[in-house]
Order: structure tokens, then sequence, then C-alpha cells
């Protein structure tokens, strides 16, 4: 079996060493490797994946990690390997995600990408990528930085008003309302002082910076909005304006193109939009918070036939994925301009907006919202046009009234998957999910004790499906007897082969033993086999027995 990689991947390089490969292009490829995501570097393999074998001056895997610390600022500390294949020795090079910007020693900063046909090169990281880098990496708050040829009488007057009516509108901190002008500047990192001279931050010209300077000092701070009607353009704007601005021109923009619905809840009629804002005002401030201002690209907002799209300028940070959205540790590329919004009320102070972002949807039984088209150079949302399921949302809302607490996101994520597909098993739920074991057992625990979902079968072969009152609720019981049905059907078929493989015998205990049940029910389901004349009962009692009956 090949233990070496068959291809080059973004974290896979492989070179060749038939003469031997030049010192400034192995520490360049390590640089290269290094300034993205990290990986192996294979000397002796070709390009096309062909085992070659690693030159006699590369065979000493200690010598060749020495001369990678002492060739690159700051050192690069490898691991090495010799690997035996194929005939051949080749030279396996482990080499860490750097968590600082990497330099060989000759000046070269490189980083490593794929092209076009899905082949990795390794290309110069220009100045201006630097600081987009250090960002991604927690080590450097792009917001936070000052512009030097601005000062605060760059500021608009007008949308420092905004800023303070969004504050008492938004139920923001309402200590920032007894500030000074010079003092809320100085709580929201609108400016900084060096050297006795106040400089505007990037935070505080996105947010209340006047429109002409705004777009001098800071011309990726654009904004896009389109409405399209199959091939029809019916909305086109552009502007550069403020963020504060840009939230109220964007959410008049949406409510016109957000029509709404209405359902009866007892005696409370819920307006039900065709896209929840919960959803919307979420993804836009994770849109204009997280996105990348030193790309020259803009946030762009486009509602079309099969649903709403924001696309953020800059892929995700280090350490997020589309496997972790929900999951993992909150944190931003712009942390000042983020802790702006949440203290003035534009975003969720726990900073867990993406949970909203899926609540939005998961309440009136939509689709989940869609991160699958962003690539490393753009996030792309998409929140799909969808008829909202009346029932599951009602049935929530019976259980969040009977307890008196809001679901929890992993709740909602697990009643979502049942819903959508019916019966699935721990495995499936946590693919669905992607939940981590542990919590996903113990939120599957307290639904079932809720009442809200089943559990069926045997521990190893556990499946989950959505209980007969949760079924009810939604006006469905045939659904339920149908997936209950599935699983008494599986039991019968155990039963049998079990009886087949202790010479067509078998006992209550056995049942229970194997299904994992309580007596009761592994009588009825023995008794229902002997109903349909597959057993015949034997014995009375302690001392009953169930035989196959021969055909």
């Amino acid at each position: 079996m090949r233990i070496t990689p068959s291809k080059e991947t973004l974290t896979v390089e492989f070179k060749s060493d038939r003469t031997g490969l030049n010192d400034t292009e192995l520490i360049d490829a390590v640089v290269g490797i290094a300034n993205s995501k990290g990986g192996s570097l294979f000397l002796g393999v070709e390009d096309d994946g062909t085992i070659t074998g690693v030159n006699k001056k590369h065979a000493d895997p200690e010598g060749v990690c020495a001369l990678i610390a002492n060739r690159t600022v700051p050192s690069i500390y490898t691991q090495a390997e010799i690997i035996h294949e194929d005939g051949h020795d080749i030279l396996k090079i482990d080499i860490p995600m750097s968590k600082v910007i990497v330099a060989s020693s000759e000046g070269k900063i490189l980083k490593r990408r794929l092209k076009i046909d899905g082949a990795p090169e390794n290309i110069p990281m220009y100045p201006f990528e630097i600081n987009s880098r250090l960002s991604d990496l927690g080590s450097l708050d792009f917001s936070a930085s000052i512009l030097p040829d601005a000062t605060p009488d760059d500021f608009d007057p007008n949308e420092r008003n905004r800023l303070r009516n969004i504050i008492r509108l938004r139920k923001g901190e309402n200590q920032l309302l007894e500030l000074s002008d010079e003092d809320l500047d100085k709580a929201l990192q609108f400016t900084r002082t060096i050297e006795g001279i106040t400089y505007p931050t990037i935070t505080g010209m996105l947010l209340i910076g006047k429109e002409d300077r705004l777009s001098s000092l800071i011309p990726t701070a654009r904004t896009s909005f389109q409405v399209l009607q199959g091939t029809q353009i019916r909305v086109n704007e552009q502007f550069s304006k403020p963020l504060l601005a840009t939230f109220e021109i964007l959410e008049n923009h949406i409510k016109a193109w957000n029509p709404e619905k209405e359902t009866e809840y007892g005696l409370i009629r819920i307006p039900i939009p065709e896209f929840s804002e919960i959803s919307l005002r979420e993804g836009l401030v994770n849109a204009f918070c997280h996105r990348d201002y030193s790309i020259l690209q803009m946030v762009r907002i486009v509602i079309d036939d099969d649903g709403l799209t924001i696309n953020s300028p800059g892929g995700f940070i280090e350490g997020v994925t589309l496997d972790n959205l929900l999951t993992v540790e909150p944190h931003g590329r712009n942390p000042a301009l983020a802790d702006a919004f949440k203290r003035i009320g534009l975003a969720e102070r726990t900073g867990r907006g993406i949970d909203r972002i899926f609540e939005g949807s998961m309440i009136y039984g939509r689709p989940l919202p869609d991160y699958s088209e962003s690539t490393p150079r753009n996030v792309r949302l998409f929140i799909q046009r969808a008829e909202p399921d009346l029932p599951f949302m009602k049935m929530l809302l019976d259980e969040e009234n009977k307890t008196g607490r809001t679901f929890p996101t992993n709740s909602l994520l697990i009643l979502s998957a049942l819903r959508t597909n019916r019966r699935l098993s721990l495995k499936d739920i946590e693919e669905a999910t992607h939940i981590s074991r542990t919590r996903l057992k113990a939120s599957l625990e307290r639904l079932v004790e809720s009442g809200l979902i089943e559990g069926l079968g045997s521990a190893s072969g556990r499946e989950y499906i959505l209980s007969a009152e949760t079924y009810w609720k939604q006006g469905n019981p045939t659904g339920y007897i149908h997936q209950a049905d599935i699983e008494t059907i599986r039991s019968e078929e155990l039963l049998i082969e079990l009886a087949r493989q202790q010479d067509g015998m078998i006992k209550r205990e056995d049942a229970m033993a194997l299904l994992h049940v309580k007596g009761d029910r592994a009588y009825r389901l023995l008794r229902k086999l002997t109903q349909k004349g597959i057993l015949r009962l034997e014995g009375k009692g302690k001392m009953a027995t169930y035989r196959l009956v021969e055909k």
C-alpha cells in the first residue's frame, strides 16, 4: 500500500531530487507552505507522483531541518524522516503553518495557492496582502489601524447623531449616550492618540466618516444591492456610505422585496417574512464586520428567484471551516469593528451571530442557510426561498411556551435534520449537524426526555425519529406510523435471524438482550411473529420458548 500521496495539493508538495534540488528552491517551497496552511514536502517525488528517490545530499533528515531553520526568518522548525517506498528512499518534511509571516533569509515572502486547474503553485506575497494574512491569523486588527491622512474633522456629525439614535433604538450600551463625542470616539475605538495627535481609525471612518472622505481613504468600503427577476434586473445600486447609513439603506431595500404572510397561533397572528429578519440582520453584520477591507471588492447583496445571497470579500478566517461554523470559538477578522457593532446594539453580543442566522431559518421549518459556495477569497451566504413548515413551527412554539425557554441551537439543528430526513442514526445526525459526539448525545437525551423525539433499536444500531406526539402536532400521524413500522420490521428480522442461529429456538430473554428492550416489548414482538405463523410457542411462563415454524 502506497504511503506517499498520489498527487500534489495545497498541503502536499513534490520535488524532484534526482540531480540534487538546490537549497534556494527547497527553502522557497518550505516558506510557501508555512505561509499558507502548512503541510508536507516530499523530496524525491516527481510532479506527476512518480517516485525517483532522494539525493544523497538530502539523505540526512536532521541536516535538512537545520538548513531550513538557518535559512528562514523567523526560523521554521520542521520534522523530517526517510520513507522507503517502491525501492527508493524519500525524504518527507512536515512543515507547520506559521502564525506569523515567514521569509527566506534572502528576503523572499511566498505563499501557496491553487491554480484554476487545481494544481498548486508558489507565488509572491505582496505587501498589501501581509495585513490581510495577519488579520486571518488573528495577529492584527486591521479595523483598529489609524488613518494617518485623516483627522477627526472627517467624521460626519449627522452620522454621529445616527449612531446615538441607533444606541437608543437597538438597546445598545446606555452609558455610551452619556459620553461626550470625544470620549465616545475613544470608547468605541473610533480614534487613537499617538504622540499627542488624534487620528481616526478604520473603524471610526467606516461607521461615521464623511462619504467623500470615506471613498478616498477606504475605497474598498463599497456595497452593491441587486434584485433580479428572471433575466430582468429590477434594482442595481452601488454606494460608498458609512456603514450605519448603509445598514438603513439595505434594511429598507430588503424590506421592499421581503413580503410577509400571516398565520394564526391561538389568538395571535404571527407574521412570517419570506426571509427571516434575524438571519438577514446577522448575515449583514457578519458580511461587514468580518470582510477583508484590503481586498478591492464590495459586499454584494442579491435577491433573485432562488433566494437571497450575501457575498463578502475575504474567505473564512483561519480555523473556520464549513464543518465547524456553528461550533468554533467566536473570533473575527476585525475585532474593533465587531466590538463597536455589539456595543451599539447592531450585532449579537455573545459573538454567536452565526447561530442566529441558522435559527432564523430553522424556526420556520425552512432549509438551512448555505455557505457551500464560499471560496478562499469570498464568504457567500445563501438563504433559499421556501415555504414555511407551519405545523413544525407551531410545534416549536408550543414547546417553548410549555418550558418558558427558547430552543438551543443544537436542539433546533437535530429537530430540523429529523424533520427533513425522517429517520437518522447517531452518525447520520453527527454528519448532518456537525455537532461533536459528546454534545450531540446530551442534546438527543434531552430531546428524548422532553418527548419530542424517540430512539429506536439497539445501542449499536439505534436510530432517531420525531415522536408520535410531534407527528400528531404536525397533523401527520401516518408519518409516525410509517417510521415506527419500519423499526418493527427490522426488529422482527433480527429475531428470526437469531432463532435460526440458535437451532430454530428463541426465548424472551434472548429478544431483550438482542434489541435492548424491556420484557413487555420483547413479548409483543415474539407474540406478533407467532400470530403470523413464523414462530410457534412451546411451554409456558419461564419455560416458554419460541420455535421457527418449518415451511
